[in-house]
């Protein structure tokens, strides 16, 4: 059976920009997305525009218009996001059974990690953006849960027979461990507020000395720090000094509950579960295996259940310290 997109080809990409009012010049140039698709596409006498075909099954109607709806919001408050353009009172279209939205091209450079002036900037428009987010929460997208991230991504990679049979039982043991020592840290009460969801240095582009946040698709409610610790890089003290200037420029904008630094390598390992269960609910698309060729094999287990036992060591270890 055909994938979804496999009938999403240029032409009818082109008829589906030229459905809203726009005249293609038939350039297209295809950007690095697998969980949705997304195009450059050339127009006559203006600037190229972004479109975004959203994948069939993951997010309702209402999911999208939500996310829609917050970047919109953030804009609003001039935030630096790009919401999706207006067109007939709507921002999510449908054309030949397939869903999309268009953009404006936004261009930029990765922020530098290692400017503290630069971590100080990204902070400001985060906390502006949890200012906004914590406002509501989402009524119909989901939140953070160890059940959607951790149990069901390991009860379907077990479900399902993607990892290998001698290695089966060593994954099994350590991400059941894994969550169950999790748990109850993973389970207090904090707050929730509406999130960017996948905040890393991919999605932020940096232009005029200033943050442009883009892809709010994974936008879901959970903990102010999800949106922060995907910014910090290399070993604990590096961390520390990263996180200090981001929170120094985040708390001009929003309250910040230090006792979530104790949730960045719950969150972490998490992250690194879904990954490999998003890579797997999604190989039967081919855009997967042409990203992914290393999934899969044999020495990808073998290296993901060395991770988890590393993560696993690592909930014992001290929470990042940050003194500001």
């Amino acid at each position: 059976m055909n994938h979804p997109y496999a009938s999403l080809t240029p032409d009818v990409v082109m008829d589906a920009v030229e459905s809203t009012g726009y005249k293609c010049d038939a350039r297209i140039l295809e950007l690095n997305s697998y969980e949705n698709r997304v195009y450059q596409v050339g127009i006559e006498d203006q600037e190229p525009i972004i479109v975004k075909f959203y994948r069939h099954d993951r997010w309702s109607d209402e999911q999208i218009i939500e996310e829609h709806v917050f970047t919109q919001e953030l804009l609003d408050n001039e935030i630096t996001s790009v919401p999706p353009l207006l067109i007939d009172d709507k921002t999510l279209i449908i054309h030949d059974g397939f869903r999309f939205s268009l953009y404006e091209r936004r261009g930029g450079r990765a922020p530098e990690l290692d400017d503290p002036q630069s971590l100080e900037v990204l902070g400001r428009y985060i906390g502006r953006i949890h200012r906004v987010g914590s406002s509501r929460l989402f009524e119909r997208r989901p939140t953070i849960t160890a059940d959607d991230y951790g149990y069901a991504a390991r009860d379907y990679l077990l479900a399902n027979d993607f990892i290998p049979e001698d290695i089966r039982d060593a994954y099994e043991s350590v991400a059941t461990g894994l969550l169950n020592d999790m748990h109850n840290i993973l389970n207090e009460s904090f707050e929730k507020i509406r999130l960017h969801g996948d905040c890393h240095m991919g999605n932020v582009l940096w232009r005029d000395a200033t943050p442009h946040f883009v892809d709010f698709d994974d936008s879901r409610n959970g903990p102010a720090i999800q949106d922060l610790w995907m910014m910090l890089s290399g070993e604990g003290g590096a961390q520390s000094e990263q996180m200090r200037h981001i929170l120094i420029g985040y708390r001009d904008f929003a309250e910040f509950n230090f006792r979530q630094l104790r949730l960045i390598e719950p969150l972490r390992t998490l992250r690194m579960m879904y990954h490999s269960a998003w890579i797997a609910r999604r190989w039967n698309d081919p855009a997967f295996p042409r990203a992914f060729p290393f999934f899969n094999t044999a020495r990808y287990w073998s290296e993901h259940v060395l991770e988890l036992r590393e993560q696993w060591a690592k909930l014992s270890e001290p929470v990042l310290q940050v003194y500001i």
